[in-house]
């Protein structure tokens, strides 16, 4: 008869198992992020490889920021307007209702317009990206362009992610501008603000760092979009149930990211003040 294995040995093999599965975890983070980062510099080698593809940068222009405006300019202008009542029903309790402009204008350039201008676009731009390269994947065409010696990467990925580095940040510009909009339909007309005087204390108080910050991210988000976009549309698994999956880890991936480097990049503007 067996003697029973004794209590700290049974701990000893729990801990290790458990070691052994964090282990496992962050194994499988650091090959993704390898190959996430290999991704992208095969993707942006673009810049010093010869022919850049014009047509494809144009449509992918076109695709990122034309047909996103109407709906990021929709969230924009709710945005704006949502912002200024919520600031007046607080500020009222403190007689500080003038306060409302400086808050609408500095929260939309800040924060609000690029995170939800890349939100937005990350929902439309992202899922699209990854839908259609790998439907492409799928229907085996990535292997068709390299048999006619076209680089994949340099056809599909390149063009994809500097339209979004470069197209993203204009439509953040229109989103803030349609933003404060909002901000000033509702104060002026429904909360009885005069106009002059807000329109005054809203460029007064508004600096060029503070559109530039917002600026600055959402180019950053714009090559977020569409790396993940390309990337899981890249690796995407065979068949439509894989297409699917590519285009929802496109999804969520980018808009974790963006809410991650939003905080990196806040920080490194406005840590000191």
């Amino acid at each position: 008869m067996s003697s029973p294995v004794p209590h700290h040995f049974q701990l000893l093999t729990y801990l290790l198992d458990s070691l052994a599965s964090i282990g496992k975890v962050f194994l499988h983070f650091v090959e993704s992020v390898g190959r996430l980062s290999m991704f992208a510099f095969h993707g942006m080698s673009g810049l010093w490889r010869m022919p850049i593809y014009w047509r494809q940068l144009r449509t992918q222009m076109i695709e990122i920021g034309y047909y996103s405006l109407p709906v990021v300019g929709l969230t924009a202008i709710f945005t704006g307007a949502v912002l200024a009542l919520q600031s007046y029903s607080g500020f009222s309790r403190f007689n500080a209702e003038s306060s409302i402009a400086i808050v609408v204008v500095l929260s939309i350039t800040r924060e609000l317009g690029p995170v939800m201008a890349g939100l937005m676009v990350a929902g439309r731009i992202g899922a699209a990206f990854a839908a259609e390269i790998g439907t492409m994947r799928v229907t085996e065409q990535i292997d068709a362009l390299t048999t006619l010696s076209t680089n994949p990467y340099q056809y599909l990925v390149f063009p994809r992610l500097l339209a979004g580095f470069i197209v993203l940040p204009l439509l953040v510009l229109t989103a803030d501008v349609i933003g404060v909009f909002g901000g000033y339909l509702v104060s002026v007309h429904s909360l009885g603000f005069s106009p002059i005087p807000y329109i005054k204390s809203t460029i007064s108080f508004l600096e060029f760092r503070d559109v530039f910050s917002g600026l600055v991210k959402a180019a950053v988000f714009g090559f977020i979009i569409a790396l993940m976009g390309c990337y899981h549309g890249f690796h995407s698994d065979r068949g439509a149930q894989g297409v699917g999956k590519a285009t929802t880890n496109a999804v969520v991936s980018s808009s974790i990211l963006i809410l991650l480097s939003n905080y990196f990049i806040t920080s490194l503007f406005f840590a000191n003040e």
